[in-house]
């Protein structure tokens, strides 16, 4: 294997660690009732070079070669799941991680409202029943 192979096979092993499923899924924590897993895209880019020669007087050789990459984490959405119920909030391109800090209060009062019109209405079919029964 030449040295440009061999630099481009370390460099993509390394790579491969940082972008693994973790990265792109990542770890989910709570936020009141609410579960929230944050969901990203990875970006890689890898090069690499090499070469070798030998000058006209065949006196001495040489091999060189050299490698680069690197990798791009977005956040492309965040996942909020509370009971049964899950729902995707998709970010802005180019997301930072502020926005999704701004995301958590909107999702807190939509699962708040829906948790009140839930409750109003099995207090109104409670009711109904408890009246229906006399």
């Amino acid at each position: 294997m030449s040295t440009a192979q061999n630099i481009l096979k370390d460099l993509i092993g390394e790579l491969r660690n940082v972008a693994k499923t973790e990265t792109i899924i990542g770890t989910p924590f709570s936020a009141g009732e609410y579960t929230l897993v944050p969901i990203s895209r990875v970006a890689l880019g890898v090069g690499a070079g090499g070469g070798s020669g030998e000058t006209d007087k065949k006196v001495a050789a040489g091999e060189g070669g050299g490698g680069g990459g690197g990798v791009r984490v977005i956040p492309v959405a965040l996942v909020a799941v509370r009971g049964g119920d899950l729902t995707i909030h998709l970010l802005g391109r180019g997301a930072a991680v502020s926005h999704t800090i701004e995301k958590v209060p909107e999702v807190m009062e939509k699962g708040l409202e829906k948790l009140l019109e839930t409750w109003a209405s099995r207090k109104e079919k409670a009711e109904g029943s408890k009246g229906s029964g006399n």
